[in-house]
């Protein structure tokens, strides 16, 4: 279990403190609706060596802890990554969302998807919007990640969640109890996936052109030493 806190914002801009207390974590894989799209993403995996899904989409446990809403990360080496992606969690008073990272061991995911996902922390945004404030206008929410290397910031991912299957879709193959937490997918990203280095960070959007408001987080890793 783990416990994380979220300031709620609501469509009028106001604002609330709620603590959720997750009990269980669901990546949902390859969760594209343009299979064109999801076929980009499998290549993009595949030059990693990374084998192809049995099925898609496909849902991985992860344990709880694995979440974080700290701004640095230890991770093994500087074959890792992250993605953005929207998160949704089934708090007390209702069905929350934020943005967050499915930071991701690249060179374990040659190995074993869920593994290389287990070994990496999941970092979430501090703020959160109630999901039906957006639920009737999702699609036209918008993801956006940078990635930030030797001062260098350049554009990582960027797209309509439209292009993932809607949420409503993924809660009905993957319903979430009380305290469970889901990350919905996410988008190819620009110019390859590229592991992060001591000091690298990566920041993450999701933005809602409707009520105009954007949920923001960014972390940087601390790349730990491998040794053989």
């Amino acid at each position: 279990m783990q416990q994380v806190s979220f300031n709620v914002v609501d469509r009028r801009g106001e604002r609330r403190t709620e603590t959720v207390e997750v009990n269980r974590l669901t990546i949902a894989g390859w969760a594209g609706r343009d299979q064109a799209a999801i076929e980009h993403h499998i290549a993009e995996l595949a030059e990693l060596g990374v084998k192809r899904p049995s099925t898609t989409p496909c849902f991985y446990r992860l344990g709880a802890q694995l979440l974080t809403q700290a701004g640095e990360v230890d991770v093994v080496g500087v074959k890792s990554s992250g993605e953005a992606e929207c998160v949704l969690l089934n708090a007390d008073t209702g069905l929350l969302v934020t943005v967050g990272s499915d930071h991701t061991d690249r060179e374990v995911e040659a190995y074993g998807v869920t593994v290389s996902k287990q070994v990496c922390p999941k970092p979430l945004a501090r703020d959160a919007w109630r999901f039906d404030d957006v639920a009737g206008h999702w699609d036209q929410l918008e993801l956006r990640a940078y990635a930030v290397s030797d001062g260098a910031r350049r554009v990582y991912q960027q797209g309509s969640v439209a292009a993932l299957l809607p949420a409503a879709e993924l809660l009905a193959r993957a319903p979430l109890d009380a305290g469970a937490a889901m990350f919905c997918g996410t988008l190819a990203v620009q110019g390859g996936i590229v592991g992060m280095h001591d000091g690298d960070a990566l920041e993450l959007e999701l933005h809602d052109p409707i009520l105009n408001r954007t949920l923001r987080h960014a972390y940087s890793v601390r790349a730990l030493p491998l040794v053989e």
